[in-house]
């Protein structure tokens, strides 16, 4: 990491340190349009979902959420609880295809499952050891035929795994590539078509890390110090993909200010907007306050025809009580921003 870098993150450290960031912008609003089972219990229990796209039958699609004590829950669609996997303490989950990765520090191992369409039933499949102790974000990618894994570590470092198998008996991932960056991260997304990691770094902003050239110094997409809408946690984030590999959006959660900064997947990563999930009147519903994770699908769904973002909720309606995911309807966040 080059000196620069560091200054960087340093200095905004000390602006954040008296309260969030003084965002003058609007802060559009968004409705919860459904949820999925709570997590019985009290304490900080849930975390981060992931979305399984049912290509056969989108309604019969899946959402995968860690529980922080035990493991891996698994919901419908219409939010009713299918599945618990207690496989440990789990922070973060994510998929790509029928594969789905979580990071898993009871044991310091990326914990690896397998999605039968069929069935729909999700099988803990294995796991593999990562070398360094409390991997705490995940996320997963593809590159080609290439499985992808990002581990994310509170020293601020970044884990790339690889893995080809042609049975998950056969699971042999390798470790490619370790970046460092200064402090505490734990969200990530992979953008497969640009070969891009964005990854969030908790008390400083947003960065984006070039997958084709390991010489390349990570490029800062945007800082809490800008007050484009960023707080610190700097949490959970998602990519909604556009029609090609320029359009789309990337979505960061600004965990303290109980909101998300939107902005286009595509360098120079303009902002596009904020916005918050308030309660839902109608439903009865409530909105949404200090989310971890969060994951988003573009594929259309039942009643969904621009997809569908799914949230992690702290307070349901009681802070770090009976906590669950919210989902939310992408049209209605696409027009509360005047988005494409």
């Amino acid at each position: 990491m080059k000196r620069s870098y560091w200054l960087a993150a340093i200095l905004p450290l000390a602006a954040c340190a008296t309260g969030p960031a003084p965002y003058t912008g609007v802060v559009a609003t968004v409705v919860p349009m459904n949820e999925t089972a709570p997590m019985n219990g009290e304490g900080d229990l849930a975390d981060d979902p992931a979305i399984w796209v049912n290509t056969a039958d989108t309604a019969s699609s899946l959402i995968l959420g860690t529980n922080k004590d035990e493991g891996v829950y698994v919901y419908a669609l219409d939010g009713g609880e299918l599945q618990e996997l207690p496989v440990g303490q789990v922070n973060n989950v994510d998929l790509r295809g029928n594969i789905a990765v979580a990071s898993n520090d009871s044991h310091n191992v990326i914990s690896w499952f397998d999605i039968n369409p069929e069935t729909l039933t999700v099988s803990h499949v294995g796991n593999s050891p990562t070398g360094k102790e409390e991997p705490y974000g995940i996320c997963a990618g593809m590159s080609g035929e290439t499985y992808k894994a990002a581990v994310t570590y509170k020293d601020g470092t970044i884990q790339i795994w690889s893995a080809t198998w042609e049975t998950v008996d056969t699971l042999t991932p390798s470790l490619d590539r370790v970046v460092k960056l200064p402090s505490k991260l734990e969200g990530c997304v992979f953008d497969d078509a640009n070969e891009r990691l964005f990854v969030g770094e908790e008390a400083f902003g947003v960065w984006a890390v070039d997958l084709k050239d390991e010489a390349a110094e990570p490029v800062v997409v945007d800082t809490i110090a800008a007050a484009n809408g960023l707080v610190e946690d700097v949490e959970g984030m998602s990519l909604w993909l556009g029609d090609d590999s320029t359009s789309g959006y990337l979505v960061v959660s600004a965990q303290a200010a109980d909101r998300y900064v939107v902005y286009d997947r595509a360098p120079p990563f303009a902002p596009r907007g904020v916005f918050s999930i308030v309660d839902n009147e109608a439903t009865g519903i409530g909105g949404v306050s200090h989310t971890d994770g969060l994951d988003i699908t573009s594929a259309p769904l039942p009643g969904l025809p621009g997809g569908l973002l799914v949230v992690q909720d702290d307070a349901n309606p009681v802070s770090e009580y009976n906590q669950n995911f919210k989902m939310v309807d992408w049209t209605a966040i696409a027009e509360a921003l005047g988005l494409n």
